[in-house]
C-alpha cells in the first residue's frame, strides 16, 4: 500500500512539471505568448524595402521597375494622332461625355449620369466601319490646318455644347460649337455621339447581367429602338453581346426572346 502511494505522488509530481505527458507539453507551448519584435528589428524592417541608388537603374542598364515586374509606361509617339470629343448638356440625364482615342479607334470615354455619384471611365473602340467615317470627316475638315468657325448662325442651347480636339506632331486644336451647318463638323459630332450611346447602353447592359437581371428586358428594348433609329455606331459590332444576350439564363426569358429577334434581324442584314 505504501508503494502505490509512492507511486502516484511521483507521477503528481512528474505532471505538475509536464513531463508526464506529452499532450500537456504541447498544450503548454502553445499558450506560452510569442515574444514581441523588439523596437531595433521593427526599425530595421524598413531599410529592407527602401529604395537605394543602385536600384533605380541595374547593373545592365535595366530600370528598376522592370526588374520588379512592373512593365513601363510606353513612350507617346509624339507624330501619332489623337483625338477627343467632349459634350455638355446640364439638362440631360448623361450630361458630360469625354472621348479620347488613338489613331487605331482606342482608347477610354468618361461620362457623367444624374443616377451616379461619380464619374465612370470605360475602355472605348470604335469598329473599323465607324472609325473609318470618323477618319473621313477629320480629313475632310484638315482640322489642324484650318481656323474655320464650326458654330452656325444660330445657336441651340436645348442641343448642348460640343468640343472637338486634335494633336499630332506638336500641333494641336481644339474648337468649340452649339450647332454648326458645316456638314463634316456636324457629321463628326453625330458620330461620336452615336459611339456614346453605343457605350453607355454595353455598360448598362453588363451591370445588369451582374446584379439587376430584371433590367435587362427593358435595355434590350431600348436597343432595338436605338437600333430602328440608327442612332448606334456599328450594330454589328454589339453581334456577340446580343448572342450572350440570348444564352444567359440570369436575362428573364422576355428579355432573351427579344434577344434572339434582334440578332436574326441583325444577322439577316449581313447576309
Amino acid at each position: 500500500m505504501r508503494g502505490r502511494v509512492l507511486t502516484f505522488a511521483f507521477a503528481a509530481a512528474l505532471v505538475s512539471t509536464g513531463a508526464a505527458f506529452p499532450a500537456g507539453a504541447q498544450s503548454s507551448r502553445k499558450a506560452t505568448p510569442r515574444p514581441t519584435p523588439t523596437p531595433a528589428v521593427q526599425q530595421a524592417e524598413p531599410k529592407k524595402v527602401s529604395q537605394r541608388p543602385e536600384d533605380k537603374q541595374g547593373s545592365e542598364g535595366v530600370p528598376a521597375s522592370v526588374r520588379a515586374g512592373v512593365p513601363a509606361k510606353p513612350k507617346e509617339d509624339p507624330n501619332a494622332a489623337h483625338y477627343t470629343y467632349e459634350f455638355k448638356q446640364p439638362d440631360f440625364f448623361v450630361y458630360f461625355v469625354h472621348i479620347e482615342h488613338d489613331d487605331a479607334g482606342r482608347g477610354q470615354i468618361r461620362f457623367e449620369r444624374r443616377s451616379d455619384a461619380e464619374q465612370i471611365t470605360e475602355p472605348f473602340e470604335l469598329s473599323p466601319a465607324a472609325l473609318a467615317r470618323v477618319r473621313g470627316h477629320w480629313e475632310a475638315l484638315r482640322f489642324l490646318d484650318s481656323q474655320a468657325n464650326y458654330q452656325g448662325e444660330r445657336t441651340y442651347p436645348s442641343m448642348g455644347q460640343t468640343k472637338l480636339s486634335m494633336r499630332k506632331g506638336g500641333r494641336e486644336r481644339t474648337a468649340e460649337f452649339n450647332y454648326s451647318q458645316d456638314k463634316e463638323a456636324q457629321g463628326l459630332a453625330e458620330e461620336y455621339r452615336k459611339a456614346t450611346e453605343q457605350s453607355i447602353l454595353v455598360f448598362e447592359l453588363e451591370i445588369a447581367r451582374e446584379s439587376q437581371p430584371l433590367d435587362t428586358p427593358k435595355l434590350i428594348n431600348k436597343l432595338d429602338t436605338l437600333i430602328e433609329r440608327d442612332y448606334l455606331s456599328d450594330r454589328q459590332q454589339l453581334l456577340p453581346l446580343i448572342r450572350e444576350l440570348t444564352e444567359d439564363e440570369r436575362v428573364p426569358l422576355v428579355g432573351r426572346n427579344q434577344a434572339a429577334r434582334i440578332l436574326k434581324k441583325l444577322e439577316k442584314q449581313t447576309q
